[in-house]
């Protein structure tokens, strides 16, 4: 049986050591009001009493409802500090500068916002001496399910081998509020989108495979579509080299 207790104080050793290495104030997470902002955010609280959870709006109505109550009870419970960037009106201002919203497709529309929040938060970090906690799971990353100098940018990241089933799992463990154990995943990019239904397949699903290797054939063909496209998040910069 899995101990998460031995394993919550591993990772939280982890965090600790990496903060005091690097001589930082504190820590800075964005807190989203999702099970991976959550359970980033309890660790390193645990680790680090100067942990900061900025909860970042912009634009989606989303963001301003559930999500900001989920990330204010999580807050509350662990007693971590809280601040509010609106982004809004900086997603505006940068869709104006493009050119207009009728130029953008949907990709380079969805991307601005994790862009935003990472810039907000390396902003904070390097104001204050923080490190910028990364929040992404196993299973997203597995899929190219992040934004590239997005939510996939961080100083460090204490579940990236963590899959979605063993998010939540922990979660429960950690006696997290249960309203955000028991909502869909969603990057709240836009009004109704949820995770799974942009990916067309279950995390319960990506994570067998994961796990095992076995899918149905309609959920296999489509992780592999997936994980084979996003190759490149997953590898970083590619430079050119010349042949000598």
């Amino acid at each position: 049986m899995r101990n998460y207790q031995e394993e919550f104080e591993a990772r939280v050793g982890f965090i600790r050591e990496l903060a005091e290495k690097a001589g930082v104030r504190g820590i800075v997470f964005g807190n989203s009001g999702g099970k991976d902002s959550a359970l980033v955010g309890i660790l390193c609280k645990a680790a680090c009493p100067d942990t900061v959870g900025v909860l970042l709006p912009c634009s989606s109505k989303q963001n301003y409802g559930r999500d900001m109550d989920d990330a204010r009870a999580l807050a509350a419970q662990f007693e971590i500090e809280t601040r509010v960037v609106d982004l809004t009106a900086v997603r505006e201002a940068m869709i104006a500068s493009v050119g207009g919203d009728d130029t953008l497709n949907a990709a380079a529309r969805n991307n601005i916002a994790p862009r935003l929040r990472m810039t907000a938060l390396y902003t904070i970090a390097a104001a204050e001496g923080r490190l910028v906690a990364g929040t992404g799971n196993r299973s997203e990353r597995y899929m190219g399910y992040f934004t590239k100098w997005g939510d996939g940018a961080c100083d460090f990241n204490p579940i990236a081998d963590l899959t979605v089933t063993e998010v939540f799992e922990f979660l429960r463990y950690l006696n997290a509020p249960a309203s955000i154990i028991g909502k869909a995943p969603s990057a709240g990019l836009f009004e109704g989108q949820t995770d799974e239904n942009e990916m067309g397949v279950s995390y319960a699903a990506i994570d067998r495979w994961i796990f095992t290797g076995e899918a149905e054939e309609h959920d296999r063909a489509i992780i592999e579509r997936y994980h084979a496209a996003s190759e490149h998040k997953r590898r970083g910069t590619a430079f050119y080299r010349r042949l000598e």
